[in-house]
């Protein structure tokens, strides 16, 4: 036999789990507890006469094989069940201490019969209505109508997929909804009448105790009711019958588990609801014990001072508007404080500014655009407490004060909290911490070089994190192996500190707070705690950069940016697009936490590229060639308001040097899939941006192929630099005019030996896509001296519709360029000849006969070397 058992004063959510298993295991027999609540029991009453449910009393006495515990974790004592039992546990909530021999299906969701129902979806089963409306019920019962905040997204998509099974929503209204019966309804009252109202660290607790005569069913009802009128926290009902003392909780506060309070008196439950049966205590004790362990429970929130950032910028009130606007400019903030003399004025927003600036107010003093007030919030003070502070102001950025003497000692801004309230799940599911995923992709020689790292962080109190693309694409599962680390402190100390400890060199730069680690992996002290570098074998890099967290302003629209230190938050925001803003934290108890201020995993899980910022492009406009090669790259799309401000900023391009430029074209240039970045940089005028006369089109992909593939024979014995970006930049202009080459070089700023050579390829490749077939290899090899080895390489690759041409350059590079006469001007001297003209005249015939085949011989030579004399004396 196979029995389907739930726990005691069974609800919705435990009978919906009953129901589902029997209609995955049809021969699976559903238990009835022996207690139901009252709603649960009415709906048996006028929809459950089909349900496959049978009440204890009707058991057989067969012996149980096998039981499914369903939305509990507790085997009850049941005839038939003994130690060769196999049980199953399907539940919502985290394990307990289970034997180890059992089956566990355990994953958090807002409902148990969420869990059934994603079964019964990929076994394509089908519901009819009273099936499909109990699972509905059994769903919106546990998650509050999908409004608690342990409901998941998986909860959501189970319950669309319900109502598509025909579940009814009025009706599971009428029973989600279902009247006190008197008796609760008198406790009800009481209760309402009695409650007590408490704070515990910004938390709203309200605690209700009552003696009862007599009976009263489902206080967990009441519980409901009262939750549902008051909206704490936490509720706590005490609730004394003839016998014993009910306790019912609930919480609505991931910083209350009312489990731990539950069990402490014996009972249990999950995080938000548990009960207990207390037995042999006062009503009066049992409040007193409540009360202390509540202090014990409820553990201190994350405060105010744990996410601020320190150190704020300040305004004075007689600050011009002007200056403000250039502050925010310069540093990104989105407002300031307003402080005279220590005390808070008001709160300077942007939106103020800009208005003001539209308004030509740009000389007036902020203190007469400002949002006037002073609040502030302790650095003491809990993240709800600051989040009720933010709903009653409407500020997006409140001053944080030192709780002992009021100075304001940092700012605490709306993107801090967000990501305070969303920093458990991110984009659809991403992890917060990714240690496991660190972990399987460092070697072990370089992670345990990073923990190093991170416990020097740690031991000098100071925060340390691996930043930007790695992060990036250790959520993508394309993990590298390189990593720069950014300290939300000094960066040189901790540098100093490692190289003292673990040897090695160090060079810094105190003006940019950066330095480079040059690891020797031969130090002892460093081997010993790094024992795999005792192979020998190289597996550490070379060197370690390590930043100071910084933040950036640009004077000027494309100019350089400057400098100067900040928090991890600013210099995450400093970054290009959201996806490069992920960063891990390594310290401590912090080791591999995720931090998420922009958006960036949610970006990914979208596959797409998003700037932090309307003004990014106007920045830095080589952030555009950045986009489309990170687009390209990781086969995302950017996204449409990103490409607007792309087109927007397009003639800014002809303000950045060409140095920029260019570096952004090599790094293009080493991608997997240059040619899509460069087609896609076309589409989007990018390319024409920088040039007119650029362009891309499909014959420039299979010529930057032969590019990347090319590699001189060594016959050739080629002497230049044979560097892939000549060849690059030669595609793109080999169809050009001289002029617009010379200009393009000239805009990129390229050395003056590498622009003559594109010159020389550009004409080179005009003049020989017509050269004459039946013109005579010395006129091939004249033409090709007066070139650059490497133009003449790249004719090589690019006439390739012109074969029997490129085996006459293919005959230069191996021979022709390399032959010479026999014959010297020592000869011609010996001969009486006087040193003139003649000796170039007469020795470049005699070169040009042989590459022409009209002498084969020495002899031959000889002969030739005669008629010319005789013509030269004629």
């Amino acid at each position: 036999m196979h029995a389907v058992i739930t726990h005691e004063q069974a609800d919705f959510d435990a009978l919906a789990s009953l129901l589902a298993v029997c209609l995955l295991e049809p021969a699976a027999t559903a238990v009835l507890p022996r207690k139901i609540n009252r709603n649960v029991r009415s709906f048996l009453t006028l929809y459950g006469f089909d349900l496959p449910v049978m009440e204890y009393p009707d058991l057989s006495r067969k012996p149980i094989k096998r039981v499914t515990l369903v939305d509990t974790q507790t085997l009850p004592s049941l005839k038939g069940i003994d130690e060769r039992t196999q049980v199953c546990v399907i539940d919502h909530h985290p394990a307990a201490d289970l034997p180890t021999e059992w089956e566990l299906h355990l994953e958090l969701t807002g409902a148990n019969t969420t869990l059934l129902v994603e079964t019964m979806q990929k076994q394509g089963l089908k519901l009819d209505f009273s099936s499909a409306t109990l699972m509905l019920l059994g769903i919106y019962e546990d998650t509050g109508s999908l409004s608690y905040a342990g409901t998941t997204p998986r909860d959501i998509r189970a319950a669309a997929w319900l109502l598509e099974q025909g579940a009814n929503l009025s009706l599971a209204a009428d029973f989600l909804n279902h009247p006190l019966s008197d008796e609760q309804f008198k406790l009800y009252s009481r209760m309402l009448d009695r409650a007590e109202y408490f704070r515990f660290y910004g938390l709203s607790v309200v605690v209700c105790r009552q003696v009862v005569q007599g009976f009263v069913d489902e206080i967990s009802t009441v519980a409901h009711k009262l939750r549902d009128l008051l909206d704490p926290d936490g509720l706590f009902l005490l609730v004394q019958l003839d016998s014993h003392i009910q306790l019912v909780a609930r919480s609505a506060s991931d910083l209350l588990d009312v489990s731990r309070v539950a069990e402490h008196f014996g009972g249990g439950g999950h995080p938000r609801a548990a009960a207990a049966l207390i037995r042999g205590m006062s009503l009066d004790s049992c409040y007193k014990e409540l009360m202390d362990l509540l202090h014990k429970v409820i553990q201190p929130p994350r405060t105010v001072g744990q996410i601020m950032s320190r150190g704020p910028q300040v305004l004075a009130p007689d600050t011009s508007v002007a200056e403000a606007a250039e502050q925010m400019r310069r540093f990104g903030h989105e407002g300031y404080p307003v402080v005279d003399q220590g005390k808070m004025k008001g709160l300077l927003t942007r939106r103020a500014v800009d208005r003001a600036m539209a308004h030509r107010m740009d000389r007036q003093p902020v203190s007469q655009v400002m949002e006037a007030g002073a609040h502030v919030i302790r650095a003491t003070d809990s993240v709800q407490q600051l989040q009720k502070k933010m709903m009653d102001t409407g500020w997006g950025q409140i001053p944080v004060t030192d709780p002992i003497d009021d100075e304001i000692i940092g700012i605490v801004t709306r993107t801090d909290l967000l990501k305070i309230l969303s920093e458990s799940v991110l984009a659809d599911g991403t992890e917060h911490n990714l240690a496991e995923k660190l972990e399987a992709a460092l070697p072990g020689a370089r992670l345990e070089l990073l923990k190093l790292i991170a416990r020097q962080a740690e031991g000098l109190g100071v925060a340390l994190y691996v930043v930007g693309g790695f992060v990036r694409d250790l959520l993508l599962e394309t993990p590298s192996v390189d990593y720069d680390l950014v300290v939300e402190g000094d960066s040189i100390r901790l540098a100093q500190t490692l190289v003292s400890q673990y040897g090695g060199r160090l060079s810094s730069h105190r003006r940019f707070g950066t330095a480079k680690w040059t690891l020797d992996p031969q130090d002892p002290a460093l081997v010993h705690a790094i024992p795999l570098l005792q192979s020998g074998e190289k597996i550490l890099p070379d060197t370690l950069d390590f930043v100071t967290a910084r933040t950036e302003f640009y004077p000027a629209p494309t100019a350089l940016p400057s400098v100067e230190r900040g928090s991890i938050n600013l210099d995450l925001h400093r970054r290009d697009f959201t996806i490069n803003t992920l960063a891990l934290r390594l310290d401590g108890r912090y080791y591999a936490e995720l931090l998420d201020y922009w958006g960036g995993g949610q970006d990914l899980e979208r596959k797409q590229i998003r700037v932090l910022h309307s003004l990014s492009f106007i920045d830095d406009p080589t952030r555009m060639l950045r986009a489309v090669r990170l687009e390209q790259r990781l086969g995302f799309q950017i996204e449409d308001r990103t490409l607007e401000l792309i087109r927007q900023a397009l003639p800014l391009l002809d303000r950045v040097s060409g140095e920029r430029i260019r570096s952004e074209l090599q790094l293009i240039y080493r991608e997997q899939n240059m040619c899509a970045v460069m087609s896609r940089l076309s589409e989007l005028a990018i390319l024409e941006a920088i040039d007119p006369a650029l362009k891309w089109d499909s014959s420039y992909r299979d010529a930057f192929m032969l590019v990347r593939s090319f590699s001189p024979p060594s016959e050739w014995r080629i002497r230049s630099d044979v560097s892939q970006e000549f060849f690059y930049t030669v595609v793109l202009m080999k169809d050009l005019q001289l002029e617009e080459v010379n200009r393009i070089c000239s805009r990129l700023h390229f050395p003056r030996t590498f622009s003559a050579d594109c010159m020389d390829a550009s004409l080179l490749l005009n003049d020989l896509r017509f050269w004459q077939t039946d013109a005579l290899p010395s006129d091939l090899v004249c033409r090709l001296d007066e070139t650059h080895e490497r133009a003449v390489l790249a004719a090589w690759l690019f006439l390739e519709d012109r074969p029997s041409v490129r085996a006459g350059i293919d005959r230069y590079l191996r021979d022709w360029r390399f032959l010479r006469p026999s014959l010297t001007g020592d000869d011609l001297r010996e001969r009486g000849i006087r040193p003139g003209p003649l000796y170039r005249e007469i020795l470049d015939a005699l070169q040009k006969a042989w590459i022409d085949g009209t002498i084969t011989t020495v002899r031959e030579e000889h002969q030739l070397l005669e008629t010319l004399l005789l013509d030269a004396n004629a």
